[in-house]
């Protein structure tokens, strides 16, 4: 049982700007709950000013990042803006009883949920702080930082940028001019939010998704139980399934690449396929894959390299059968998982970014609050997948002092189907697959997911 010793509101150590800061129709897409994420350092490397050093970095990078300090609060069309007003951000320190032997891998589910701060939504948005940080002492003199950041506020890519950031000040080291954020969010404005969006983006990626055949909503497939689970790949792995994906491509007259397939394509192709196998779909069974792609390089000209806020716009392959994806080679897969990306043009983007401006009431965009068994709002389960890679990403850089994290990882996957691709803290290539699927068909996707690399 892990006992919250200290628990502190950290304001920015200098005057910030005050008042309403505007935020983009991409911010207002980001559900209104916070991201977990969770670093773990190894025992005796943690100073003995550890929270003291914590606070003051915190209260110091709070000063570059200001909007974390804010809160949010409800406008018309049921879009959000910030309210830049120095509430400040929490700081929990809590001690426990375990060593780190004994939290296993960390599998982002419940025996977890103690080594992060608790966001209580039964608060008015107003009320709510947008960045949260517990940290964990363990018995063997383990650390743990588990974060809580507002993903209205932040994509992945600025959240790994802000936690790096802060680690710096952490150390006693400066930040550069060119690592300070970039915090106008204005270049993300729709170049005409009265212009009819070039694309059907409501038929697309603002589609229902596919239901399991013989069914008119999603709530049976929301109520089953469902599971957590890491899945390790060694470059070896990795290797062969991109390799598999690519030779293939070349031998079947159904494949046409565009480009040779990357680590992301093949690996999606292959949780696509393995999920396929183990969730024993009828052949006639529609599925796709959910994903989003970073838009910092694909707009014109291109965001400024630390831009802080989200820069996502959300992709679908084509519909595809559970038949077609099964009994065709990887490639076929892999070649689905590229159409997807190859939609976001530059062109493409800015289209969605109108689409998303011309929104009266931007709610059924966001859908709800997003927990385990929620029974409404957007759901990517079954007879889908939601995958999101954080290969490209720096996420162990974050040292704070005692050396780099021995794993950083997800707090939770909120839902079946929901998919994280992480790069090993080995740094040799290998990577994990952090899932979430129903408990009937976990085993049978393991059972898949290694044999036929």
């Amino acid at each position: 049982m892990v006992t919250v010793k200290c628990s502190y509101i950290v304001v920015p150590s200098e005057p910030t700007p005050k008042g309403p800061f505007w935020l983009s129709d991409v911010d207002q897409m980001a559900a209104w709950t916070h991201v977990p994420s969770i670093y773990i350092y190894k025992p005796n490397q943690i100073l003995d000013d550890f929270v003291e050093r914590m606070r003051e970095s915190l209260s110091k990078i709070l000063v570059h990042y200001y909007p974390l300090a804010g809160q949010l609060r409800l406008i018309e069309g049921g879009r959000v803006e910030l309210n830049c007003n120095e509430k400040g951000a929490t700081l929990l320190v809590a001690e426990s009883p375990k060593t780190l032997d004994e939290y296993g891998n960390f599998e982002p589910d419940h025996t977890i949920t103690e080594l992060f701060p608790h966001v209580d939504y039964s608060k008015s948005i107003e009320e709510t702080h947008l960045f949260l940080a517990q940290l964990t002492r363990f018995s063997c003199g383990g650390l743990s930082l588990g974060l809580a950041i507002s993903h209205t506020l932040a994509d992945g890519v600025s959240a790994i940028q802000f936690v790096n950031s802060w680690a710096k000040l952490a150390r006693g080291e400066t930040l550069k001019e060119e690592e300070l954020p970039f915090l106008d969010r204005t270049i993300m404005r729709s170049s005409d939010p009265t212009a009819a969006p070039r694309f059907d983006h409501k038929a697309y990626e603002f589609m229902s998704m596919p239901l399991i055949l013989g069914s008119s909503d999603s709530i049976a497939e929301r109520k089953k139980e469902t599971c957590v689970a890491l899945l390790p790949l060694t470059r070896d792995q990795v290797l062969k399934i991109k390799n598999k994906a690519n030779e293939e491509t070349a031998v079947s007259s159904l494949v046409r690449a565009a480009r040779p397939y990357g680590r992301y394509e093949a690996i999606t192709a292959h949780i696509w396929t393995s999920g396929s196998k183990a969730r024993n779909h009828d052949k006639q069974q529609p599925t796709i894959v959910r994903f989003v792609g970073d838009t910092r390089n694909r707009l014109k000209p291109s965001l400024p390299r630390n831009f802080f806020g989200n820069a996502l716009a959300r992709t679908l392959t084509p519909i595809c059968s559970s038949g077609e994806i099964i009994s065709n080679p990887l490639g076929y897969a892999a070649q689905k998982v590229q159409e997807g990306i190859d939609k976001l043009t530059e062109e493409y983007t800015r289209s969605q970014l109108d689409f998303l401006a011309s929104q009266e009431n931007i709610d059924w965009v966001r859908g709800s609050l997003h927990f385990v068994g929620v029974l409404t709002g957007l759901f990517f389960g079954n007879p889908n997948f939601s995958i999101v890679s954080w290969l490209s990403m720096p996420v162990y850089d974050a040292d704070f002092g005692w050396g780099k994290p021995l794993y950083m990882g997800p707090g939770d996957l909120n839902e079946d189907g929901k998919v994280l691709i992480l790069p090993s803290p080995s740094g040799d290539g290998s990577v994990i697959i952090a899932l979430r699927l129903q408990t009937a068909h976990m085993e049978a996707f393991k059972k898949f997911f290694y044999e036929d690399i």
